[in-house]
């Protein structure tokens, strides 16, 4: 008897617990490429997209939606965590309206980047358009609630960037002009002066919760793998020591906003670490193969290369750590979520 009474303590407490996390994050606003993008690419003219089949396939009724996983995201997972809906919907999808931004809103636009010539590259949005996306929804959000209602909701929303791995990998690498205008060390500097100034504007909006992302062990991700065939398929080490050294500029720039900004709650978000565990010990979170993903060969396919006709792709992607050459599984970015979760949000709970 005194056992079950302590079990219905326990989960009185817990069930508290939750009511409090649910009450101290009003909605998820996120900023970013496709590592977020819930299907905004939809809706532009681009080629990369990834709304067709097999994207999507273990999303909710198997639809593909321009997420480029076989099913959700992070930001997804994150916004169940926090008692709100479990999909985030994209901004220029026209089957949502104001009243489905209530809760969550995402402007991410694949391939994009912090540096404007990333989103040029595939002709996606860039950062500053997802910023005026942006003050529209509040000005939307704000005549659908009312001023006072709206600010709330504004001010007590987790604000999540992420991006950062096409500008060097869709940019700096490939194309010459920036190599030729900045060492990577000062391409690194130029883009968290950006990250700073994205940041400041979204506090001068109202944000006070905000999460920004570091770059993952981008040196792992399968395509980079193949291009380092020649080299036996490794992880390529120097692009892993860039996301690093970059992250721990962002990390320097948290802190520094922190004390500059009044009420601000900025964290780093950095995946890098537990990609790099689940990478390197894929077993042990119970997948069979890190070095090659589900779609296709699992080397180089993504968006249109990773389609229904591709007689490759394998039969059950929660064996694997990535989904395409570039994007991970839904199970990855479940586990990464949870990790964000519990340890760089947890400030939020």
């Amino acid at each position: 008897m005194a056992y079950k009474v302590i079990l219905l303590l326990l989960l009185a407490q817990f069930l508290l617990q939750i009511q409090a996390v649910h009450s101290k994050v009003s909605s998820i606003i996120v900023f970013g490429d496709s590592s977020v993008d819930s299907g905004n690419n939809n809706h532009i003219s681009t080629i990369l997209k990834s709304n067709f089949g097999p994207y999507g396939c273990d999303f909710y009724g198997g639809q593909p939606t321009g997420r480029f996983s076989n099913g959700r995201i992070p930001t997804d997972f994150i916004s169940e965590a926090f008692g709100m809906k479990p999909i985030v919907p994209a901004y220029l999808d026209p089957s949502y309206n104001i009243t489905d931004f209530v809760k969550g809103v995402c402007f991410a636009s694949a391939g994009t980047g912090y540096d404007n010539a990333t989103s040029d590259v595939l002709s996606v949005i860039p950062l500053w358009r997802e910023l005026e996306y942006y003050k529209e929804y509040q000005r939307r959000l704000k005549g659908y609630l009312g001023e006072e209602n709206a600010d709330p909701i504004i001010s007590e929303a987790l604000y999540s960037i992420s991006l950062g791995t096409n500008d060097f990998l869709e940019n700096y690498y490939v194309y010459p002009n920036r190599p030729s205008e900045y060492s990577v060390e000062e391409y690194q500097q130029y883009l968290v002066e950006i990250a700073r100034n994205f940041v400041t504007e979204l506090y001068q909006l109202g944000a006070r919760k905000i999460s920004l992302g570091g770059l993952p062990p981008m040196g792992c991700l399968p395509m980079e793998r193949t291009r380092n065939i020649v080299l036996g398929s490794y992880c390529v080490e120097d692009y892993n020591n860039v996301a690093r050294d970059f992250n721990g500029k962002l990390q320097g720039l948290v802190l520094k906003l922190n004390t500059e900004l009044a009420a601000v709650q900025l964290v780093l978000s950095n995946s890098y670490d537990i990609l790099s565990d689940i990478i390197r010990n894929p077993s042990s979170f119970g997948f069979e193969n890190a070095a090659i993903a589900c779609c296709g060969t699992g080397r180089f396919e993504m968006s249109y290369m990773c389609d229904k006709f591709n007689p490759f792709t394998c039969g059950d992607a929660t064996k694997y750590v990535f989904w395409d050459s570039f994007h991970p599984t839904e199970k990855t970015n479940g586990i990464v979520a949870d990790h964000a979760v519990k340890n760089s949000l947890v400030k939020f709970l």
